[in-house]
């Protein structure tokens, strides 16, 4: 064991306490697609103690050009990606203890998680769920760390309950939403980038060299060759309701998260995001448009054309997924396009 993990105890900010301390600490990952299958694979090499990993996709083929623990024959057998990379964390360290969880990573579920958990990393494709993360992460006193990419950018920001901004303070300050994978693309070494920035943050909280910990809010753009670092300590808001002084955790409560509702009489449903803001429709369009997708609209909304399904967006957000009365099939179709 000792030989295992012995080029990391050689480097000064780990050492042989640091890697004690590693070995016995718990990570949980919230999504195992490219960046979640990214960070479950360099730590659990890195030899953390327990590894929780949750997602409620399966692996496809389009996932292989950038998702490193998943094969062609995870595609054949169409495994949850939980699954899939649960058995193959086995495999790379057999020392580390995997535990996978296919479905939503509800508030629920979150909570119910986070009791031992010393850090969480953001692998997921929507903002629904990161801003539960955050408020369970403020509730309970545990950092996480956001990240997130599409084409070649990328960001990422480490956030510690009581010493940064939250992400909800975030969002007052910069525009974090935007194009989806399945809307913008994605090259493979962007998603890199983004899984070496979150586990070196991860390294760092885990072995406790806080004074280590980035505080900036760092985004970067391969294609571009732009690096931006961003100090972000005049962002935290006392008025914040996930982290300020009268803190209600509000992502936590089914009132503040997604609406899903079966039109009566039809085969639709409608959806209503949880935060709410006008979209540019325009923008939107064009950007499906150049993908391939059949578009139409008008000033009020666009129509886009999904195989055998169709999504009406209005300016709001809010959209009808016709075609369907899978609430968990459509809310899915809505997260892929709109992020």
């Amino acid at each position: 064991m000792d030989e295992r993990y012995s080029r990391q105890v050689l480097f000064p900010g780990i050492g042989k306490e640091g890697q004690a301390k590693i070995c016995n600490k718990h990570v949980l990952i919230i999504g195992a697609g490219a960046l979640g299958s990214g960070n479950a694979e360099i730590l659990t090499r890195a030899g953390v103690g327990k590894i929780t990993v949750v997602d409620r996709d399966y692996v496809e083929a389009s996932n292989l050009q950038r998702q490193q623990l998943y094969t062609e024959a995870d595609v054949a057998e169409r495994l949850p990606k939980a699954a899939a990379a649960e058995r193959r964390l086995r495999e790379i360290n057999s020392d580390v203890e995997v535990r996978s969880i296919i479905g939503d990573a509800t508030p629920e579920i979150l909570e119910e998680l986070i009791q031992d958990v010393d850090v969480m990393i953001d692998a997921t494709d929507n903002f629904e769920t990161r801003m539960a993360m955050n408020d369970v992460s403020q509730k309970y006193n545990v950092p996480w760390i956001y990240g997130a990419c599409v084409g070649s950018y990328g960001m990422s920001f480490s956030i510690i309950p009581g010493r940064t901004p939250c992400l909800n303070c975030l969002l007052r300050t910069i525009p974090l939403q935007g194009m989806t994978c399945d809307t913008g693309g994605i090259i493979s070494p962007i998603v890199q980038m983004v899984i070496a920035h979150q586990t070196s943050e991860t390294l760092k909280m885990l072995v406790e060299d806080w004074d280590a910990v980035r505080t900036s809010f760092v985004s970067f753009d391969l294609w571009r060759n732009q690096y931006t670092s961003l100090k972000m300590s005049k962002a935290k808001y006392a008025g914040c309701l996930s982290c300020g002084e009268e803190r209600t955790y509000p992502y936590l409560y089914h009132e503040n998260r997604t609406k899903t509702t079966v039109l009566c009489g039809r085969d639709t449903v409608q959806i209503r995001p949880s935060i709410s803001g006008e979209i540019s429709l325009e923008k939107l369009a064009g950007q499906l448009s150049t993908l391939g997708y059949s578009v139409k609209g008008n000033p009020y909304l666009i129509s886009v054309e999904l195989g055998e399904e169709r999504m009406v967006i209005f300016q709001d957000g809010r959209a009808l997924i016709h075609g369907t009365k899978d609430l968990t099939h459509a809310k899915a179709v809505y997260q892929r396009i709109m992020g």
